[in-house]
């Protein structure tokens, strides 16, 4: 199947970065949010955020001509039906909630070409979950890109319980020309990734709620002996604490593991709205 169109459903960080991600790769993206204001602060991101285009125009990496055409692929659109129904191609990019993720479907399963594949950006929650609310389960497929997605190479492509080997097939190599690199995984709670680094940064918060060591030092101490570009709290205050604290919470649930329940400083820093770069505060301050 040919794919042309793709729609991203939810306009945030990951939303807006994953169409700028498609479009700078010659896709036409229609962005759908209910929120405006969201529509607004994702393409003023695409635009202009750190990871924007104009960032890649004063790097010499785009000319401006480039950066209006590829500005010019990117359409917005508050209603849902509206945004899908051409679309070869949905990524859900919506919060973590399954259940709010579940009526999302539905109402893509509803709205899409019989055609199009149902993709969802989750980090944690079951695709089998979210194909099982759609007609077309088969061509349900995790795409699960790491923040922020116009930088990160890689991309996991989780198959859920009926997802074809076609979509899996066709999903793998739209990663590929979108110049990520793709792995597969069954469809387990926090697929590979997070499955191994989630547990990894939640210990290196203990070390520091328990006061063994500074934010720096524990950073430091990864960085240079295991190699990390970034460290666990670094990388944290890059995730947003308020989504690690979700996907410790899923996890913990999910596996039973004593690994991930969340610290008590994970859930002081989210209830103090110290959520990392994004608000400019968390383990550090930006």
């Amino acid at each position: 199947m040919e794919i042309s169109r793709v729609a991203v459903v939810g306009f945030g960080t990951m939303g807006s970065g994953i169409a700028q991600t498609f479009a700078q790769s010659g896709f036409a993206v229609v962005a759908v949010d209910a929120d405006e204001n969201a529509l607004r602060k994702g393409m003023d991101a695409i635009t202009s955020g750190p990871f924007g285009l104009r960032k890649l125009m004063e790097k010499g990496k785009l000319t401006q001509e480039q950066m209006q055409e590829i500005l010019s692929r990117i359409t917005t659109a508050t209603k849902l039906d509206e945004a899908v129904r051409s679309a070869d191609f949905v990524v859900e990019a919506i919060f973590e909630d399954l259940e709010t993720k579940k009526r999302v479907f539905r109402e893509l399963d509803a709205f899409a070409p019989k055609h199009a594949i149902l993709a969802s950006n989750t980090s944690t929650l079951s695709i089998t979950a979210l194909a099982a609310a759609t007609s077309r389960p088969d061509k349900v497929v995790g795409m699960h890109f790491f923040n922020p997605p116009q930088v990160m190479k890689l991309v996991e492509v989780v198959r859920g319980l009926q997802t074809s080997e076609e979509t899996v097939k066709l999903v793998r190599e739209l990663v590929a020309k979108l110049g990520k690199t793709p792995v597969i995984c069954a469809d387990v709670p926090g697929f590979i990734a997070n499955r191994v680094g989630i547990i990894a940064i939640l210990e290196a918060i203990r070390l520091y709620e328990q006061g063994n060591a500074s934010a720096e030092d524990i950073d430091t101490a990864m960085k240079l002996g295991y190699n990390w570009p970034m460290g666990p709290l670094e990388l944290a205050d890059l995730i947003g604490l308020d989504v690690l604290l979700n996907i410790a919470e899923t996890l913990h649930r999910e596996t039973g593991n004593a690994g991930y329940h969340p610290p008590t400083l994970l859930r002081r820093l989210v209830a103090a709205g110290y959520l990392g770069r994004k608000v400019g505060r968390g383990f550090y301050a930006y």
